[in-house]
């Protein structure tokens, strides 16, 4: 069995876990985990972060009814990064967007890609 403590976490005790879309590929966000969010995650299938600008644990969807579902937890080649697979419903972005990579820079500008939903 899976023993989250053998991941490498950094100085706070997180990992970077970037959330993508298993279906599309699309890449929908980044934040934070703890040993803590990466066993509720498993044991859940509800994907559970540590918000560090609230101390707390936070489950994706909760408030917004934007769930991520867990499809499969993926760790990269030195275990200090996170790739979480998710079946999403509704947007993944705090600003109703699908992913919170809205932004691009092309030709030197800022250039927003993706628009609200809804």
């Amino acid at each position: 069995m899976f023993d989250p403590a053998t991941l490498r976490f950094d100085a706070n005790g997180l990992i970077p876990a970037i959330a993508q879309d298993a279906e599309s590929g699309d890449v929908l966000m980044m934040a934070w985990m703890n040993e803590e969010s990466v066993r509720r995650s498993l044991d859940s299938g509800r994907v559970t972060y540590w918000s560090r600008s609230r101390q707390s644990f936070w489950v994706k969807g909760e408030s917004s009814g934007h769930v991520q579902k867990l499809i499969e937890l993926r760790v990269d080649c030195d275990s200090d990064c996170l790739l979480v697979l998710v079946e999403q419903q509704g947007p993944a972005c705090h600003t109703n967007r699908r992913s919170c990579f809205y932004t691009a820079i092309r030709d030197g500008k800022e250039v927003e890609i993706l628009s609200p939903i809804g």
